[in-house]
């Protein structure tokens, strides 16, 4: 295979007990006597003996691809490197297994961000960070040691640092991406958790900041997505560490949460000097937390590249472009663009359905909601923004006939496709079955086009439910919702553990189903990106989250978002080279002169 030539294969999708070996029998050097592939045996160290095994030096490389096209489970990768990688990589897993090159640099007091999609190196570049994986420079079978590593980075920002990993004297504390699974690790009261680690004496400050002090007496279990979020958080916060890494805070918090979850940990590298490690998806809120920037992109599971570090600004111009300028490497054969107006006029005399002014208490001194009356029309996507526990989820069960209304009566039957917010699977049952079981256009040439492939699902199917990530049961819960008939499909959240590319994708599959089926969707979402590219209204909620809420008549998305943003004493503006909306730092003149004009989404 040539230099710049690797094979990837994944062990988890290998079923040689399913096939009869079309990759080893089908492989042309193997058919003229070479041992190209072959089985792993008895000697593996990793995966069944009877798997497969590719040798790079005798594969042909891509432009062969036979093994790729002949296996039945979509297990194998031959991919060329881009030929900027000149350099060995920090760290190679095994034969035929991931690639990683290039670190990102944590800086004393600064906010470093990573930018890229899931699966791509970004948990092995801290585990070296943290000193818990010894990179091998991609000598697997016979790693170098700290010393030659040392060496490799000579000269570079990384080499005292990596010199402080290899004596023992760097510490780490992480936040975990999956939050939803801190109650199968830890069972008991809040409180005994967050104490157990507040190495900083900050825990009644950081609760505060946060505002999730009623949390302390309850148990982890009973604890809402945006609270543990919260305490996970906090839980790494209140380490006292050289290194932090916060790998994504913005899933099941409302945008106020998350701007104040930024700026906590601003003001951590600011005033306390301390180094920061931030994965985020949600392009705002990464804009406005981090002080530098690495771009990460490769083949998820077979290789990734981080970039040397860029300016905020530049490095997400240049993610959604798709081209890094310094590296001269497209990455996306597509930009991503904004616009500032909602891009389909619907016609105000299609209404889907007209509902009245309505209210609803769950009993005295609990939560309330009023709902402004209004109409929803055919053929929209409707956007639905506000606080968490606000009534947004109450409104959708008043329109589903699951709730009944105090004042104001449904008389109206619609069949409504529903994503929630929680994802609970728990079935033991294979993905394509699951899908199967919803609809009978699974396999079909447009669920095919239009649903499996923009939400990535070819490489799932055959996986568990119960086996997924949390980005992988969001996709499919996404699919499962947009493959039943229904009048209205309404999706709680579907950005939550989605990387950057994936809520792309998501988002205009989305927005083609719309349209293509002239279908009416409501979106509830808090990732401002999200809802600028895919709704053409707006309707907005405030009040009191856990007390009362109010909800408007749905409005344009200027007017809707002036309000939204309002409520919560933000501003926002484009960006001039590619659109994207982007978080005014608080009391700066461009914040200062929106709010004194009343424009808080964009000056005109």
């Amino acid at each position: 295979m040539a230099d710049d030539s690797i094979a990837v294969v994944d062990l988890e999708r290998c079923q040689p007990d399913r096939c009869n070996y079309e990759c080893k029998n089908y492989c042309p050097p193997n058919r003229t006597g070479k041992e190209c592939i072959t089985l792993r045996g008895d000697d593996a160290e990793e995966g069944d003996p009877d798997q497969i095994h590719i040798s790079e030096e005798i594969c042909l490389g891509e432009t062969c691809g036979i093994c790729v096209e002949k296996c039945p489970f979509d297990a194998i990768e031959i991919i060329n490197l881009p030929q900027e990688l000149e350099d060995d990589p920090v760290h190679r897993y095994g034969e035929n297994a991931f690639s990683l090159y290039g670190l990102p640099v944590p800086l004393e007091g600064q906010v470093t961000g990573i930018l890229g999609p899931n699966g791509i190196g970004k948990t092995t570049a801290v585990r070296v960070l943290a000193g818990e994986l010894a990179p091998n420079l991609g000598q697997h079978a016979d790693p170098p040691g700290w010393d030659a590593v040392l060496d490799a980075y000579r000269g570079t920002e990384l080499q005292d640092y990596l010199g402080a990993v290899k004596d023992g004297d760097v510490s780490v504390a992480r936040k975990p991406q999956y939050v939803d699974r801190i109650p199968d690790r830890f069972d008991g009261p809040t409180s005994q958790l967050l104490e157990n680690v507040d190495e900083r004496g900050v825990l009644d400050d950081l609760l505060e900041r946060l505002e999730i002090e009623h949390v302390r007496d309850q148990d982890i279990d009973s604890l809402s997505g945006g609270e543990l979020q919260r305490v996970a958080l906090v839980a790494c916060l209140a380490r006292d560490v050289d290194f932090y890494f916060v790998d994504e805070i913005t899933p099941y918090l409302d945008i106020s949460q998350r701007v104040k979850a930024a700026r906590l940990i601003q003001e951590m590298a600011e005033e306390e000097g301390k180094s920061m490690l931030v994965v985020e998806h949600d392009l705002a809120i990464l804009d406005l937390v981090a002080d530098n920037l690495h771009v990460a992109y490769g083949e998820p599971g077979a290789y990734g590249v981080i970039t040397s570090p860029k300016s905020v600004r530049n490095g997400i111009n240049e993610y959604l472009k798709g081209y890094l300028d310094n590296e001269n490497m497209r990455i996306r054969p597509n930009a991503i663009e904004f616009e500032e107006h909602a891009p389909r006029v619907t016609s105000r005399s299609d209404a889907l359905v007209d509902y009245p002014d309505l209210t609803k208490s769950y009993g005295e001194g609990e939560f309330g909601l009023e709902v402004e009356g209004g109409t929803i029309h055919e053929n929209e996507v409707l956007g639905i923004v506000g606080p968490n526990g606000i009534g947004k989820s109450t409104f959708a069960e008043l329109l589903a006939g699951r709730l009944e209304a105090d004042e104001g009566e449904i008389d109206f039957d619609l069949d409504i496709s529903y994503k929630p917010q929680y994802i609970e699977i728990d079935q033991p049952m294979r993905v394509d079955s699951f899908l199967r079981s919803i609809t009978d256009r699974v396999g079909s040439s447009y669920w095919n086009t239009e649903i499996a492939q923009p939400l990535q699902l070819d490489r799932i199917m055959e996986q568990q439910l119960t086996d997924l990530s949390g980005g992988e049961r969001q996709r499919v819960a996404i699919a499962a919702a947009l493959s039943e008939t229904a009048d209205l499909y309404l999706l709680d959240e579907p950005s939550a553990y989605l990387d950057v590319e994936q809520r792309v994708r998501a988002t205009n599959a989305i927005r083609r189903f719309a349209e293509q089926q002239d279908a009416t969707v409501m979106v509830i979402d808090h990732d401002i990106y999200m809802i600028d590219l895919l709704a053409d209204r707006l309707m907005v909620f405030d009040g009191e989250p856990a007390v009362h809420g109010r909800a408007s008549k749905p409005k344009g998305m200027r007017e809707g978002m002036n309000d939204f943003l309002a409520n919560l004493d933000i501003t926002f503006r484009r960006d001039e080279n590619v659109g994207r909306p982007r978080i005014n730092k608080p009391g700066s003149q461009l914040d200062r002169e929106q709010k004194k004009e009343g424009e808080y989404y964009y000056a005109p």
